[in-house]
């Protein structure tokens, strides 16, 4: 994929990955629009030089009205990026986590399904585009205190493969970013291990860059995640890191 000749627009893109990559995308020299719900993030962006339009993907008819105003704006985009999403805690002994779960399922899976059908239309009229989703090495290695993140990510893996074997020989691509851990709004805190994000999204863009594009953007850091199950680890891993439900109120380490 060359980064340099694209007309991107990262929805969800106000802060952490999405945000980095959207100045990855225009520094490459790519015009870059970026979707939110942040009204601060939007306005800090806008004096950056992108193209800003708020939305809130739980929300149909904003997804309608912010498409409408993109490509009015914007007319020429080819490349989506889906990043929307929430990662919230959730004890599955309480039934109050339903809460959480339908919120986390709302964002993150159907909420990427709404932008990619308010898109998909333009992109088959160019003939030639592509959608990049983003999942998470969570996808395929559960976090055992995020079940539904867990669940919406593996979801919208499967997603991600159907659309793009639906979208074959139409010129649209789809491509698949798996992020591993990364140290964005406070995560290093929680998990020291997470990579830091400017050497994520110099990895990424790296990977984005070849040709062909990958249809999935896998960094050194996620491999062990992504191959667990491949690899024979998955069981180990996975009690490995349901430790981690200490950090659920009322559990013990």
């Amino acid at each position: 994929m060359d980064l340099s000749k694209r007309t991107v627009l990262v929805v969800g893109g106000t802060s952490g990955i999405g945000r980095e990559l959207a100045r990855r995308f225009a520094a490459a020299g790519s015009t870059v629009a970026v979707g939110g719900r942040s009204p601060r993030a939007l306005t800090e962006l806008a004096e950056e030089g992108f193209a800003t339009f708020p939305v809130d993907v739980t929300d149909g008819a904003s997804v309608t009205s912010f498409r409408d105003a993109v490509l009015d704006r914007c007319p020429e985009v080819d490349t989506v990026v889906t990043m929307s999403g929430v990662m919230l805690l959730e004890d599955l002994r309480d039934p109050a986590h339903f809460e959480a779960a339908a919120a986390t399922i709302d964002t993150n899976l159907v909420g990427t399904i709404r932008v990619i059908d308010a898109f998909t239309p333009h992109l088959l009229r160019r003939g030639a585009g592509t959608f990049i989703t983003v999942t998470s090495g969570i996808a395929f290695l559960p976090f055992p205190p995020m079940p539904s993140y867990a669940a919406s990510k593996a979801a919208v893996h499967a997603y991600s493969e159907a659309l793009r074997a639906q979208l074959d020989g139409t010129g649209v691509g789809v491509v698949e970013l798996v992020p591993p851990a990364v140290a964005t709004a406070g995560q290093e805190r929680v998990n020291p291990h997470a990579l830091p994000l400017d050497d994520f999204a110099t990895e990424v863009t790296h990977l984005l860059s070849q040709e062909p594009t990958p249809h999935e953007i896998l960094v050194k850091g996620v491999l062990m995640h992504r191959w667990a199950e491949r690899d024979g680890t998955y069981g180990d891993l996975v009690a490995q890191r349901s430790r981690a439900l200490s950090m659920l109120p009322g559990r013990e380490s």
